[in-house]
């Protein structure tokens, strides 16, 4: 025994800890990234689509032409437009956080017309 009271197996145990605790809290921060990336991509998805269904419903005559113009000019593919009456219906996507093992993309549907 040493005169600390600490045997020598006991020598480098808190740096197993750390490095330990350090993986966790890095594992928890990619978490944390990834989750936020979705949001905020979720949030550039639904303005995307409220715009276009605004700027379709503006152009009844070429609504879906109207709205994949203006959902390309916010970063947003058009997926699928639906024009009733002078009601439309869209649905957007935008490419969501990078992920090594998936192709993330988020949609968002809106709906403008008159009333």
């Amino acid at each position: 025994m040493r005169a600390t009271g600490w045997s020598r197996r006991d020598t480098g145990a808190a740096t197993v800890l750390v490095v330990a605790m350090a993986a966790v809290l890095m594992f928890v921060a990619t978490g944390l990234a990834a989750a936020g990336g979705l949001v905020t991509a979720q949030r550039q998805a639904q303005a995307a689509a409220d715009l276009a269904a605004l700027g379709g419903a503006d152009h009844p005559a070429t609504a879906c032409a109207a709205a994949a113009r203006v959902a390309a000019a916010n970063a947003a593919s058009l997926d699928r437009c639906q024009v009733v009456g002078r009601e439309v219906t869209v649905a957007v996507s935008v490419p969501g956080p990078r992920v090594p093992w998936r192709d993330v993309r988020v949609s968002a549907e809106a709906r403008a017309g008159p009333g």
